[in-house]
């Protein structure tokens, strides 16, 4: 059995086939799908999907690139969501700043041009930082509420690798986050599950060009690590380039399982073991 534990079934990427995608998974021995919410209305319809399908699960809260989209007052209804019995944890929440506003803002090159290279400077360091304070912000909110509900945290990591771990080493003991999408090196694994928390690994790891992040899928000890498609993205080879789905999660098993010379039967139940005892899925579903 193999559980993909970061999908976004909610996207309408599925709209129209979603009844078929599911049945793929099932008949490739993927039993579970969680479903992640990147904001309130995407939550709202993960929760409804999870009770729609007996297979799937939600995971609601705010993606980090997604802050500024919700009300600053977005904890209460996140808490309502959070409650029910279907959902399993919070997330994806963290930090993301690889497209700061200083990246995108049209006004800055026209600065420049204009000979006004150090307000142009100032300007974009003004809206990074306030960027960047909104986001920490909204995963701090969202780490009290995993406390508060005794939800672990499903966590996006993206050009922020200090001030998350800095965020996060409060909350060490209380409760534990995944990091998806997990494509760095060994010593930050390390790092990781040194503070309690677990990794996952996703369609990347088939790529030709990931000898990095094979290292440390090779590596990292069992128990530590699970497996996911965060589909519709990063389809795994010989996908690469289409539409991922659930289904896809057996290839990414498949390749972990080779890189770490075992069976892939012993890795599906290894990391199925650890998915469940960090998401705690409701007795009545297994």
């Amino acid at each position: 059995m193999l559980i993909d534990t970061h999908a976004h079934l909610d996207y309408a990427d599925f709209s129209e086939d979603l009844p078929d995608v599911i049945s793929r998974a099932r008949a490739l021995g993927v039993e579970r799908i969680l479903t992640i919410g990147t904001g309130l209305e995407s939550s709202a319809r993960a929760v409804a999907l999870a009770e729609r399908w007996e297979e799937v699960f939600a995971v609601v809260g705010i993606h980090p690139s997604h802050v500024g989209d919700e009300e600053q007052n977005f904890l209460p209804r996140l808490r309502e969501l959070a409650a029910h019995p279907r959902v399993v944890a919070i997330g994806e929440t963290g930090l993301d700043y690889h497209h700061l506003p200083s990246m995108e803002d049209a006004e800055l090159p026209a600065m420049r041009v204009l000979g006004a290279q150090t307000a142009a400077q100032t300007y974009g360091q003004i809206q990074d930082g306030a960027y960047k304070v909104a986001q920490a912000d909204a995963f701090r909110m969202q780490l009290d509420l995993a406390v508060e509900l005794g939800l672990n945290v499903v966590i996006h990591q993206r050009d922020a690798w200090t001030d998350t771990l800095e965020i996060l080493r409060p909350y060490t003991g209380r409760l534990r986050g995944v990091f998806h999408c997990f494509g760095g090196p060994l010593e930050m694994a390390e790092e990781v599950l040194a503070l309690g928390h677990a990794i996952s690994f996703t369609g990347i790891v088939t790529f030709k060009n990931a000898a990095t992040v094979q290292q440390t899928a090779s590596r990292v000890p069992p128990g530590s690590f699970f497996v996911e498609t965060d589909c519709p993205y990063l389809a795994p080879t010989p996908h690469r380039g289409g539409r991922c789905e659930p289904a896809h999660t057996a290839l990414i098993a498949e390749k972990i399982a080779s890189l770490r010379s075992m069976p892939v039967e012993t890795l599906a139940a290894e990391t199925t073991r650890a998915a469940e005892k960090f998401f705690r899925f409701p007795a009545a579903s297994r």
